[in-house]
């Protein structure tokens, strides 16, 4: 069985993790300076390299090479050659235990996880756990976490991470080391999709790497996972081929039904949507991505300085045809617009007749 795309090409060191510099310096320079904390609480969205960093942070704290080189243990970084940092990566470590609290999420889970903590590592300096989904723990289930946290052993380091932040309770996050960890820029994803495409020598468009990359909502885990299924078509992957298979509007797409409203067309505009529902796409998803791009021209009319934060979020080439569109802006008349295809949304989402809502909303507004 061949190996999932985000396992093989998981970083092997804090500099291969993208997007999350500011985290990464921070855990470099513990490193050198051998202050790795005993509890660290790892939240943000999905796929942004939370259970990986844990792993690097427990392969940092057990590296033989760091132990034995101060010279390298300045880099702050895993050697990946060492007995200890290859068996973190092959998953065999002993001393490092991972735990889903999704579907371990009991107080006799935590209670043995408690009593596992006290004893000394095998092999290893540290014994390192890592709670994945910590706020999937029960009620019952914090307050035994807590205690641990409170009166950890020297040779204990407990790492939980987690989507949802809100619902992990105060007395356990007050006692973490927290970072949080953003969506990663498209532009960053799509960097490293081209990289995986040239060394697994997949033949991808780059229309097809931008949409992927964008359908991943800032997520390096789905992007890599989409592309590993798409290239199993084993032919040349095009922007229509993600298109098909994702079931999702490509950005060009979005662009061109935009400019057709935005500058009054109103019989290019029905056209436009009668094509794509012809096609087979779905024409609830092509009114969520226009909502998502009028959203964006719109603020940019308002507020110039939204173009920094949208080039997390756009490659250049969008981001150019959403500054074009957003000088044709008409505020009062393109904001009723936008609400017309909101409230079109909810109707398309429960109607048998889905292209209907969003046909009368362009209708109403264009006429």
């Amino acid at each position: 069985m061949s190996l999932a795309l985000y396992r093989k090409y998981r970083p092997k060191n804090f500099e291969e993790c993208l997007g999350q510099q500011e985290i990464v310096d921070v855990l470099k320079n513990a490193a050198r300076q051998n202050k790795i904390s005993h509890a660290y609480l790892f939240y943000g969205p999905r796929g942004t390299g939370k259970t990986t960093t844990a792993r690097l942070v427990a392969k940092v704290a057990n590296c033989q090479t760091r132990k034995t080189d101060k010279k390298f243990g300045l880099l702050g970084e895993p050697c990946n050659h060492c007995a200890h940092c290859e068996e973190i990566d092959a998953g065999r470590a002993l001393d490092v235990v991972e735990i889903d609290a999704a579907s371990n999420r009991g107080i006799d889970e935590i209670r043995n996880l408690k009593e596992g903590i006290r004893l000394v590592p095998s092999s290893y300096d540290y014994k390192v756990f890592i709670i994945d989904e910590v706020h999937m723990l029960t009620r019952e289930a914090f307050p035994a976490l807590l205690k641990t946290l409170e009166e950890p052993p020297a040779h204990a380091i407990l790492i939980l991470a987690t989507t949802e932040s809100e619902k992990v309770p105060p007395t356990i996050t007050s006692r973490c080391q927290r970072f949080h960890f953003h969506k990663l820029a498209v532009d960053q994803i799509i960097e490293k999709l081209r990289k995986i495409s040239a060394e697994e020598k997949f033949k991808m468009d780059d229309d097809a790497l931008e949409l992927i990359a964008a359908s991943a909502e800032g997520s390096l885990r789905d992007a890599e996972s989409l592309l590993g299924q798409l290239a199993a078509l084993d032919a040349r992957v095009t922007a229509e081929t993600v298109e098909k298979t994702v079931g999702q509007i490509g950005y060009a797409r979005t662009a061109t039904l935009a400019g057709h409203i935005l500058e009054g067309r109103l019989p290019e505009a029905l056209e436009y949507v009668s094509k794509i529902n012809d096609g087979g796409y779905n024409v609830v998803d092509l009114n969520r991505e226009l909502i998502h791009y009028l959203r964006r021209v719109v603020s940019l009319k308002f507020d110039p300085r939204l173009e920094a934060i949208f080039k997390r979020e756009l490659t250049g080439r969008e981001l150019e045809q959403i500054k074009k569109h957003s000088a044709i802006i008409q505020p009062d008349k393109h904001l009723a617009l936008l609400k017309s295809l909101i409230r079109a949304y909810s109707e398309m989402r429960y109607s048998p007749f889905a292209t209907i809502p969003l046909e009368i909303a362009i209708i109403e507004n264009l006429k």
